[in-house]
């Protein structure tokens, strides 16, 4: 009884994400008749038709690399024109207002819209196949020792090797992050969709990934959609240290840091998985300061309650497709950046290094993360 629902949710998203469209583009302009509205129609409908049926072969049962990436990149191209005609139909208003009639007023608006969303895809496409920019930001960590000032911990998260076949843009992303002179390289999940099998030859690049101190990965959700202890086991084996609810502590002389790491809440179905910060911290020396890698920033909360000196988070990719960060942020405490929670914690949320489903990055830029840790004495 729960497919019908399921199925007409499944061609809801779709019928609204191209009615729009459709009627700010061909209806309006053709005071639907004629044969460009035929047309126009014609291709919209088409496009519905394929849009779910991509979907559900590319991510279904049948895992097609192919359909996957026809619907993924349908998916984010309607997202886009979506947006500009709910934009271009405001200034329709406008228009109105102005004393601007039909069908000037129409023609104006629909030349807008697919001028703006033609422009937006190119330029989200670039963005989002470009290697990620670096951002670098100091963060003071309460009780952090002289020794351990200036560490620097580079975080790259929500890679999602996927269909499209990244080995070279892996390979580009890993010398970009040596560059960087890490002490510590974290990812904070999302590695990879789909099994070891499929997806193993993009990861693999990330074993030449130098950091003295230790290179330290989480899960995130899409690993529990896939095989998530197979990633665990195939990071262990390019010389990554899984944290799976555990930590480690990195030394430099006398000095000392946590490092934990729990999973993604995503794994809480799967035996043996799910996040558990108080085993993750079982053991450790409650006046060494903690950073935590966890996946999702709303794992904040309990992290704060815990007095974990800094969060670090990806899941939200900032948005990746304006104006989704609106979405986002019902769901996540913060969309990207360096935020304050609580009286001691912070959490910093990267936007990711790479780009889900759609290859599309539009007002939310990829980035690789280079997080210089600070002696409180040292900022002061």
């Amino acid at each position: 009884m729960k497919f019908v629902p399921r199925l007409i949710l499944f061609l809801a998203i779709p019928a609204v994400l191209f009615l729009l469209p459709w009627w700010t583009l061909v209806a309006a302009t053709t005071d639907e008749s004629g044969p460009l509205f035929w047309l126009g129609s014609a291709l919209f409908l088409l496009g519905f038709a394929c849009l779910p049926a991509a979907m559900y072969l590319g991510h279904g049962p049948v895992q097609s690399d192919a359909a996957s990436i026809v619907g993924d990149t349908l998916l984010g191209v309607m997202w886009v024109l979506f947006s500009w005609s709910v934009l271009g139909n405001l200034a329709r208003a406008g228009l109105t207002v102005a004393g601007v009639n039909d069908p000037a007023r129409s023609r104006i608006v629909a030349a807008g819209v697919l001028a703006a969303a033609t422009v937006l895809v190119v330029w989200g496409v670039i963005e989002a196949r470009r290697v990620p920019r670096v951002r670098t930001v100091d963060v003071a960590i309460p009780g952090l020792g002289s020794a351990l000032d200036g560490l620097r911990v580079v975080v790259v998260t929500d890679t999602h090797y996927a269909a499209l076949n990244r080995l070279r843009w892996s390979e580009r992303v890993v010398e970009v992050v040596n560059a960087q002179r890490p002490d510590i390289a974290c990812h904070a999940g999302d590695l990879a969709d789909g099994s070891v099998a499929k997806r193993h030859a993009q990861v693999d690049p990330l074993g030449k990934v130098e950091a003295e101190l230790g290179r330290f990965y989480i899960t995130g959700n899409h690993e529990y959609f896939g095989d998530a202890q197979g990633w665990i086991e195939h990071m262990a084996a390019l010389g990554w240290q899984p944290l799976h609810n555990q930590h480690e502590v990195v030394r430099r002389g006398d000095d000392r840091l946590v490092i934990a790491g729990i999973d993604d809440p995503t794994g809480i179905g799967l035996t043996g998985h799910g996040p558990d910060l108080p085993a993750a911290l079982a053991g450790a020396d409650p006046d060494v300061p903690v950073v935590l890698l966890a996946h999702q920033p709303r794992q904040v909360a309990e992290a704060a309650a815990a007095g974990v000196a800094l969060q670090i988070s990806g899941h939200t990719h900032g948005g990746q497709i304006w104006p989704f960060h609106y979405l986002v942020r019902l769901e996540q405490p913060v969309v990207a950046g360096l935020s304050r929670h609580g009286e001691r914690t912070q959490l910093y949320t990267s936007r990711g290094t790479g780009f889900w489903g759609p290859q599309l990055r539009v007002f939310a830029p990829s980035e690789i993360t280079v997080l210089i840790l600070r002696a409180e004495s040292a900022t002061g």
